[in-house]
């Protein structure tokens, strides 16, 4: 019987590639999620009965551990970027990880791959930053030879990074930007994907600093977003200090509905982690130790971003009827 590999967080945005890279490995791909019934566009990804999603929640022991259950290898990509409910970077970040490598050490699991960020940092000002630290320690304790992922800013068909921008761009003719020169270095989500398979297959082991070829500023990238999409609009660098009144009052709306209104815009959490770049350090161990040439950020945009271009698939078409002789 092939091997079974469960996945933390299978059907979200890092998870699904993982996932469809496990399948087509030839292994038995397991998808741990909190709502299996949403996910059940994972199973095309291998065949009948090869990619199954199951109901987990990773701050319930019980279900990690039944999630757990016959698994050869385990994957964690579960991370939050805002708190909303129960649903803290506390009980996700650190006390999630550290009961799946806990229990999957107990069951004996072969290997475990966890998901972390680039710039995870125990000093560091924002608490996204500091529990996903605390969060990589907690996995090492019990799975000493996991390896652990770092990626820059991932970007990919279903990101929310240039999906979010791009849908900013709708809303009028100035896009306000927040940190606007703070550095990124972002990674395409499939080759994320390649290298966690690489931790599962067991070829290799140990933490890993993930970034793309480009490192550019985030007015850079948006610029860039920006060409991709053929839509003119003012960028705007918003001083520190509107920035913190925006994000205060985000926070408070989402406080103050109880939860009902995400904050999906800017916290100040979330600020705090934009005063820090977010490359790859030096000497870190990358891509290029695992023989991967990374995918840069020109080649992916035009194949997801065209629907937000002004007439979407057919503005090739508009913009040449548009000119003289057409």
């Amino acid at each position: 019987m092939s091997k079974l590999v469960t996945i933390f967080g299978g059907s979200g945005f890092v998870g699904r590639y993982i996932a469809r890279r496990m399948a087509l490995e030839g292994w038995r791909v397991r998808v741990a999620t909190r709502r299996p019934n949403e996910a059940l566009f994972v199973k095309p990804y291998g065949t009948v009965g090869q990619v199954e999603p199951v109901l987990c929640n990773i701050r319930d022991e019980n279900s990690v551990a039944e999630a757990l259950q016959g698994a050869d290898a385990v994957v964690n990509c579960v991370g939050i970027l805002n708190e909303t409910g129960a649903n803290g970077f506390e009980a996700v970040h650190v006390e999630g990880a550290e009961r799946i490598a806990r229990l999957a050490a107990h069951s004996g699991v072969g290997r475990m791959v966890h998901v972390s960020s680039l710039g995870a940092n125990s000093n560091s000002d924002d608490t996204y930053s500091r529990t996903k630290a605390r969060g990589e320690m907690a996995v090492l304790d019990h799975m000493p030879n996991a390896m652990i992922l770092r990626p820059s800013v991932v970007f990919g068909t279903e990101d929310g990074f240039f999906n979010r921008f791009a849908s900013m761009t709708r809303l009028g003719p100035v896009l306000p930007l927040a940190s606007a020169k703070t550095l990124f270095q972002p990674v395409y989500v499939d080759d994320l994907a390649k290298v966690a398979v690489m931790g599962v297959q067991g070829t290799a082991s140990g933490i890993y600093e993930l970034g793309g070829p480009e490192v550019a500023t985030l007015r850079e990238l948006v610029d860039q977003m920006l060409k991709v999409i053929h839509r003119k609009r003012v960028v705007l660098n918003m001083p520190h200090w509107i920035a913190r009144i925006m994000a205060f009052g985000f926070d408070m709306l989402q406080k103050m509905s109880l939860g009902l209104i995400s904050n999906g815009l800017l916290t100040r959490d979330q600020l705090r982690g934009l005063a820090y770049d977010n490359v790859v350090s030096d000497g870190a161990r990358g891509f290029a130790d695992l023989g991967i040439a990374p995918v840069s950020v020109e080649t992916i945009l035009p194949d997801y971003l065209w629907r937000f271009r002004p007439s979407g698939q057919f503005d090739a078409i508009m913009q040449s009827a548009r000119k003289p002789g057409h």
